[in-house]
């Protein structure tokens, strides 16, 4: 576990109950295996775990703020068929119910046919990340790479990112079935592919506790 959240951006929380794994597993049973990240909507099983009273939602407040609620989310599957990796990077994007021209915002996309967008980096430093890991991630299992600290140098250019991870250092952050992983959403992070592979599903949750301008609204999960 690291330090202070606040100057690293990442810390682990106590890990879920088996209840609550067993119920993370029932509402995403059915999601397809087969690909590297599946962008969940309407994923109502989740919402009350989720949600700002939810098991899962409440300790999130103490990041995000007290409104905090659960705005996107992703399945990420490693396993020894789909055995992936992804370069050093910051998430840039967040996802929206409908398109508005707002001042700062943009560019838009669509990715698995939900609306997305990149917003000034403001709103970034306002929400919080979360993984929940649903299998053990020990460092051949290919855990999260973070580069703590990096989410303080603001929006990182493409040809900064090897700069600020060796000024940060790297940290991988390993976990048991059921650890609950919190990030500064803008934190510069990565993921090998598993050394050793075998199945390494993680449910990443973005928070926010406040609204956009401009008429924007979050999409919710």
């Amino acid at each position: 576990m690291l330090g202070d959240f606040a100057t690293s951006g990442a810390m682990r929380l106590d890990s879920a109950a088996n209840d609550q794994l067993a119920e993370f597993q029932a509402a995403l049973a059915g999601t397809p295996t087969d690909r590297a990240g599946v962008r969940l909507a309407r994923a109502a099983g989740l919402e009350q775990m989720l949600g700002p009273t939810g098991a899962i939602g409440a300790p999130i407040a103490r990041f995000a703020g007290t409104d905090a609620r659960a705005v996107r989310a992703i399945l990420f599957d490693k396993s020894d068929r789909v055995n992936w990796s992804l370069a050093w990077h910051q998430d840039r994007t967040i996802r929206v119910r409908a398109r508005r021209e707002v001042p700062g915002f943009g560019p838009w996309t669509v990715k698995a046919g939900l609306l997305h967008v990149a917003p000034p980096f403001e709103i970034l430093e306002r929400m919080v990340t979360i993984r929940i890991h649903l299998d053990d991630v020990p460092l051949d299992n290919a855990p999260l790479l973070i580069a703590p600290g990096s989410h303080r140098f603001g929006l990182v250019r493409e040809d900064r990112i090897a700069a600020v991870v060796g000024q940060c250092g790297v940290y991988a952050c390993t976990a048991r079935a059921g650890d609950i992983w919190v990030y500064a959403t803008p934190i510069v992070h990565a993921s090998d592919a598993a050394a050793t592979p075998r199945r390494r599903l993680v449910l990443q949750i973005d928070y926010a506790g406040f609204d956009l301008p401009g008429g924007l609204e979050w999409s919710g999960i």
